[in-house]
């Protein structure tokens, strides 16, 4: 029969076109090894030759034959221990601070190149202590720098390097049946406002060129407006669990327990996620084969890694810090990342200085911790953050929620705009990249949204600009003695936070809502605290939520005083006859139960949604007596934060109430005018809804090369 002939023929040369496949992969991989191990060699030989301490022949020398077959086998050695000893050994270390392992990762790799070095037969070798740490971490860098620059020209090695650049949880299969429709990445790039996104993707050379293609192409732009709470604990809480409610600001105090809530608390965001799921009955955003990773909240993923609300927890998928210890099994992406912390923080201090040289205005302070918090979040938590969501996307997880915080850090203390925040948006570009080519090699096809929280805004900070702290001057118009020295509150940063979990430090104390020497519940001073641009102003002397009167029998000097303060915009109070009531400079008022306005309307600087977001906190059962929410400049969009940052979000006023969504167009478009974070939450699960209904195809986003 001719036709099984043919049949036979055809299936003799598809064997043998794949065993020839077989063999040239098998070549190819041949190849690369010998390159690295080449280049290898050529390293250690040179640094023999430039650090005095490391030699890898006699003193009085030896043959040029033997030094290169030293070198040649040290080289091997080495390259043999990191790819089979180095993971277990870092695995063996998951209860170590994370802290503690980036010291560790050195000796360790300086201990492996001396074993390495011992196991050369008839050699002479020494290396000092300091010398093998530094020896093993260049080499472990060029290492992987060729195998890198190989990989790029060879896509089969490219994805394996992805998978090793995920740790080792990518060796497990995708499940069948999810492998048939796309998954979705949401990718938070956090505190970058629609208006910084869309500056930063524009032109012919776009500091993010990665994600100005995907615009260009497969995505669309759109601003969405945030609630007055701008700030990731409000929004994040509500864009994973869909609902804030309650959420008045990053920080708040609740009269019935007397404590400080404090978003970025493990704790405290411990708290909040379970207040939000028992309100809306629902685990979460990621409750279907969902990961969370860097994030405040879990939105209900079985996989959380680097997240706040279960920094705590152990068990299997719940250790929160797991994924550092994947990200560092590679000694020479552990030596990178340890090399580009070190110069992060001698870049903080220069662009610092440089700053301060120069006279810029405005400026905080930038020393202390910051230049390491910075460094983490540039740095560690950019890229251990980046290594997890690809080996999510290449083990075929459905949903992943991702957060990247290294622009808002930067931010609050350079300024939303500038060198400083410039350098981190292309990094950032740099991670987007990454796993947009990661979809690639995924078993599944995936849609890439990209998203903020908020936006930030510019301006000097009230204490600056008026010579006195928001909680000076409420002290001033209680009656109360000005201290000379305030109260130095932790900045409102979620870097922070993550940082302190990530290095496995204890949970800070609760903040005192009082002062030293001044107990609540005795006629004490009020609580002020801060978000932002927006103050908070408790009673504990007076129960439940203090209205108009009581605060102007017991304080009658307070509200003029917060109400005709040039920094201050306006200022929420609960009325006892008209409810809740906004209080602006000359007598200015908008109520807000009936619309009435009084004067000149001071929410009108605010913009036309001003009132819905003030009316809707004004109805959270914790939020404070009195709300105060800074002066905003209507042409620059400047505001004036009551903490120390100069790029600031968490109320109202310029860029920080415009963040932005990056979707692709296969998805249906957000709806005109959304505003809200809860609104948002129903877009994301809209999404959810229609990649599940999708049949399997290609990814919408490219695998851009840079070139």
């Amino acid at each position: 029969m001719p036709g099984a002939g043919q049949e036979e023929l055809r299936l003799r040369t598809e064997g043998g076109s794949i065993r020839l496949t077989g063999w040239r992969n098998a070549g190819r991989a041949a190849l690369r090894v010998l390159a690295v191990w080449a280049v290898s060699t050529v390293t250690m030989a040179a640094l023999a030759l430039a650090l005095p301490d490391f030699r890898i022949q006699a003193p009085d020398g030896e043959s040029f034959t033997h030094t290169g077959r030293t070198a040649v086998l040290g080289a091997g050695a080495f390259g043999l221990l990191s790819a089979l000893v180095w993971p277990w050994l870092v695995r063996a270390l998951l209860l170590v601070p994370a802290v503690a392992l980036g010291s560790l990762v050195f000796l360790l790799n300086g201990s492996l190149l001396w074993i390495a070095l011992s196991a050369v037969p008839d050699s002479h070798s020494e290396a000092g202590p300091v010398t093998a740490v530094v020896v093993a971490a260049v080499m472990s860098v060029a290492a992987s720098t060729t195998s890198t620059f190989l990989a790029l020209r060879d896509p089969g090695a490219q994805g394996r390097r992805l998978r090793r650049m995920a740790g080792w949880r990518t060796t497990r299969a995708a499940p069948a049946p999810q492998a048939h429709t796309p998954g979705i990445v949401f990718l938070q790039l956090d505190g970058i406002g629609h208006d910084v996104l869309a500056e930063a993707i524009a032109g012919q050379s776009p500091v993010m060129p990665t994600v100005a293609s995907l615009h260009a192409g497969s995505h669309r732009l759109t601003a969405w407006e945030t609630d007055w709470s701008s700030q990731t604990g409000a929004v994040q809480l509500a864009l994973l669990h869909g609902s804030n409610e309650d959420v008045p600001a990053f920080r708040w105090y609740e009269k019935e327990t007397g404590e400080v809530i404090i978003s970025n608390r493990p704790s405290s965001a411990a708290e909040l996620q379970r207040r939000a799921v028992a309100r809306t009955g629902d685990p979460g955003l990621l409750s279907h084969d969902g990961a969370s990773r860097g994030n405040l909240f879990t939105g209900g993923a079985a996989q959380a890694a680097l997240v706040l609300s279960v920094a705590a927890r152990r068990g299997r998928g719940r250790r929160s810090r797991a994924g550092y210890f994947a990200y560092f099994s590679d000694p020479a992406r552990a030596s990178r990342t340890a090399a580009s912390f070190t110069g992060e923080i001698v870049r903080e201090i220069g662009q610092s200085l440089g700053a301060r040289l120069r006279g810029e205005r405005p400026r905080v302070a930038r020393g202390g911790l910051y230049p390491f918090i910075r460094a983490f979040a540039t740095v560690v938590q950019r890229d251990v953050v980046t290594a997890v969501v690809v080996g999510d996307i290449l083990t075929g997880r459905t949903t992943v929620y991702a957060d990247l915080v290294a622009y808002d850090e930067v931010a609050h203390h350079s300024g939303p705009y500038g060198r400083d925040t410039r350098q981190v948006l292309a990094s950032l570009d740099r991670c987007v990249e990454v796993i947009a080519r990661a979809t690639a090699y995924a078993p599944r096809p995936y849609h890439l949204v990209l998203l903020s929280d908020h936006g930030q805004s510019h301006g000097e900070t009230f204490e600056s600009a008026f010579g006195h702290s928001l909680e000076q001057l409420v002290r001033t118009g209680a009656g109360r003695p000005v201290r000379r020295t305030r109260r130095r509150r932790e900045s409102g940063a979620e870097a922070r936070g993550v940082a302190r979990a990530a290095f496995h430090r204890p949970e800070a104390p609760p903040e005192p809502p009082t002062p030293p020497g001044e107990e609540a519940g005795r006629g004490t001073a009020p609580v002020v605290l801060a978000s932002g641009n927006l103050g908070l102003i408790s009673f504990p002397d007076l129960p439940g939520r203090a209205g108009r009167g009581d605060v102007e029998r017991r304080y009658p000097s307070l509200l003029p005083i917060l109400r005709d303060h040039p920094g201050i915009g306006f200022v929420l109070v609960r009325d006892e006859r008209h409810g809740p009531v906004v209080l602006g400079a000359d007598g200015a008022e908008h109520r807000l139960g009936t619309g009435e306005i009084i004067g000149r309307d001071p929410l009108a600087p605010f913009g036309p949604r001003a009132a819905a977001a003030v009316r809707r906190t004004a109805a959270f059962p914790h939020a404070a007596d009195l709300m105060v929410n800074s002066s905003v400049d209507p042409d620059t969009g400047e505001v004036h934060a009551f903490e120390e940052q100069i790029g600031s979000h968490g109320g109202l006023g310029g860029p920080q109430n415009r963040a932005f969504l990056l979707s692709p167009r296969t998805l249906s478009p957000p709806p005109s005018g959304t505003a809200g974070a809860e609104a948002v939450h129903r877009v994301l699960r809209r999404w959810q809804r229609e990649a599940a209904a999708q049949p399997a195809r290609h990814s919408d986003e490219p695998a851009p090369t840079r070139g």
